[in-house]
């Protein structure tokens, strides 16, 4: 197994029209999750990759199981729960106004998420954990999860990477900073974007920012930078900007950073620098927003591979 993650994904409902949502009547149904993201893309690109979760046992729990194993994720540890339902959330789209999003989440089954659904040995045999801040925030249980899951890891010698994907609307920003900086300094690589990692260190520059996690005992420090790209920092004393990918037209933002986060980790697990691992980030982030949708645009290998690319990665 090359990867290993976890987390909670929700059906998406997106309008078929622009509006309030009380004059809506279609909506068109996918899934959303940034874990499942990061598995799916990662499968894309040709990995094996195991995704882990606590699903309602429902007709929308197993919309999404079916959905995450037909692109290939290993859906084998995902826990069916009769007592919690699985979570949804709308959109809402008003013509030059942002989107706005309604979660219907609480109580949900992912949100009672245990280490007892952690398969120890399962977990042992993946070269890298792919770990994010937002199951951190769903639930008290789904922190002790995230925080038994790195622990699994490092007795293992399994590389964790930890996104920390900060999502306000779930807990206070100090309650925030203070837990994901516990995690943080636990793990392996830390990847946030430039204002999660303000938030995190009280930094404004990519490099103090990085110089920071590494002080606490990250290996490498990689932050996303959007259009301009990703900065990344070593223990090593290495670091380095490497610019994005030009994209003609933005169609939609939601899903490039856990694009980039398979795309990076892909790199790793080729056995690339971490110059070539970003960069390969950046280009996967780059396919994402050129279509609606969290992962309707991730590429396959075979569109990317650095042999159809002239090279482009080195």
């Amino acid at each position: 197994m090359d990867v290993v993650t976890f987390g909670e994904t929700m059906v998406l409902f997106t309008p078929q029209t622009a509006g309030p949502l009380r004059f809506v009547n279609q909506f068109a149904k996918t899934i959303a999750g940034a874990e499942s993201n990061v598995a799916i893309a990662l499968a894309r690109l040709g990995h094996q990759v195991s995704w882990v979760s606590r699903l309602g046992n429902d007709e929308f729990g197993l919309y999404i199981r079916n959905f995450i194993r037909g692109e290939g994720v290993d859906t084998s540890r995902v826990v069916f729960d009769d007592e919690h339902p699985t979570a949804v959330f709308f959109k809402e789209q008003q013509v030059g106004q942002e989107t706005k999003v309604y979660y219907y989440r609480k109580g949900s089954a992912a949100s009672f998420l245990t280490p007892d659904d952690l398969d120890e040995q399962h977990l042992a045999q993946a070269k890298f954990l792919h770990v994010t801040g937002i199951t951190s925030a769903l639930s008290d249980s789904c922190l002790e999860t995230t925080e038994h899951a790195v622990r699994l890891a490092r007795k293992h010698d399994v590389t964790v990477v930890f996104d920390p994907n900060i999502r306000l609307k779930l807990w206070p920003k100090e309650r925030a900073r203070q837990v994901l900086n516990r995690i943080a300094a636990q793990v392996d690589v830390v990847m946030p974007g430039m204002e999660e990692g303000a938030l995190l260190t009280g930094a404004a520059a990519p490099e103090d920012i990085s110089q920071r996690l590494l002080a606490q005992g990250a290996k490498a420090v990689v932050i996303k930078l959007g259009e301009r790209g990703a900065f990344y920092s070593t223990a090593g004393g290495l670091q380095e900007y490497v610019d994005g990918f030009p994209v003609k037209q933005v169609v939609d933002p939601i899903g490039a950073g856990d694009g980039f986060a398979a795309g990076f980790l892909s790199g790793l697990i080729r056995g690339w620098s971490y110059r070539e691992a970003v960069r390969l980030g950046n280009r996967v982030g780059a396919f994402a927003v050129t279509v609606s949708g969290d992962v309707e645009g991730y590429p396959y290998w075979s569109q990317i591979a650095p042999d159809k690319q002239d090279e482009i990665y080195r």
